[in-house]
């Protein structure tokens, strides 16, 4: 069931001097932008969404030569402020950071949607990568890898359970994804949040979970959790554990990603131009380590066309997954 909103919140991100200096050599190259542009983070602040919104905003800020003011609109799993954006003037002063969830998984996730994300969203460009990892649980589980979890729900069919941040959430499906592809059965339990989820795994309250190396990572070096496998491949924050591929099934892939979308009708030379600024912003060194720091890599090197056919790909890979796991919202 969606989220009742809550309350906006805003907490601009003004550049000050910098900005001012930076202003007349980027107002020079035509009349975008000339005023504060606002980036709606359509998930509660302090999540890995507005984490990486707010660690760009003061790059795009100097770079653009305005200020950028960073909103969160949360409700209805991501829904609620990507709608505010589909419906906002497309004049390039409101943009959405969106997950793969609320502009991909959604359309087959919800039976109706307030906006349809191939008419009503203009592509800018993807920000960070976000991989996922598998824990299990050291209270009532004793398996040392992915082929031993296998084999103990194969076993027990229907007698383990693991957990999630939300139905039809990246780590839920990641989840179904495994019992599809391994032919296992598990019982799903939605929690509020990944830090809910974490802590039902370290008190057996389930058996494994997927979610990002950052939130997994210090329960499995203190050894409260054993993590066994990384996808789709290895991750820095956890250098030692298997991918997927290691360990032994490679088409599993568990991820999420982030992105910036505009309102539909966005004019071209807009679009062009934000693209090519994100991607510019998203290679700075300084940037780049912060993002790496959180277990989000950016993504680089994708130009407007290259992001097309990454949706388009996406849209291709998430809807099996979504209707293999049972997830239906109204």
């Amino acid at each position: 069931m969606p989220e009742t909103p809550s309350p906006v919140r805003r907490r601009p991100l003004l550049l000050g001097a910098a900005v001012a200096l930076a202003a007349p050599a980027v107002h020079a190259q035509g009349s975008w932008p000339s005023r504060p542009i606002r980036f709606v983070v359509p998930l509660g602040a302090g999540g890995a969404t507005d984490i990486v919104m707010r660690i760009l905003a003061p790059k795009l800020g100097e770079m653009l030569g305005v200020p950028i003011v960073v909103e969160n609109r949360v409700g209805g799993g991501g829904l609620v402020g990507t709608d505010n954006v589909a419906k906002s003037p497309p004049d390039g002063y409101s943009f959405v950071h969106a997950a793969v969830s609320s502009v991909v998984i959604a359309q087959t996730l919800y039976a109706r949607m307030p906006y349809d994300p191939e008419k009503d969203l203009t592509n800018i460009s993807p920000t960070v990568f976000v991989p996922l990892c598998l824990s299990v649980t050291k209270q009532n589980l004793n398996v040392t890898s992915l082929q031993e979890l296998i084999d103990e729900m194969k076993r027990r069919p229907g007698a383990l359970s693991f957990a999630s941040n939300g139905t039809g959430a990246t780590s839920h499906l990641a989840g179904a994804n495994l019992l599809r592809l391994t032919g296992c059965r598990a019982e799903h339990i939605p929690y509020r949040s990944g830090a809910e989820a974490i802590t039902a795994l370290v008190t057996g309250d389930v058996q494994f979970a997927f979610d990002i190396a950052a939130l997994h990572g210090p329960y499995y070096r203190d050894g409260r959790i054993r993590t066994i496998m990384a996808t789709p491949e290895r991750q820095p924050l956890i250098p030692e554990v298997p991918s997927s591929a290691e360990a032994g099934l490679p088409e599993l892939k568990a991820y999420s990603w982030f992105g910036i979308f505009g309102p539909g009708g966005l004019p071209p030379e807009i679009t062009e131009r934000l693209s090519s600024v994100m991607g510019e912003a998203l290679a700075d060194p300084a940037i780049k380590a912060r993002l790496d720091q959180q277990g989000m890599p950016p993504m680089l090197g994708y130009n407007l066309a290259r992001f097309n056919s990454f949706i388009a790909e996406e849209r291709v890979f998430w809807p099996p997954i979504v209707r293999a796991s049972g997830a239906r919202t109204e």
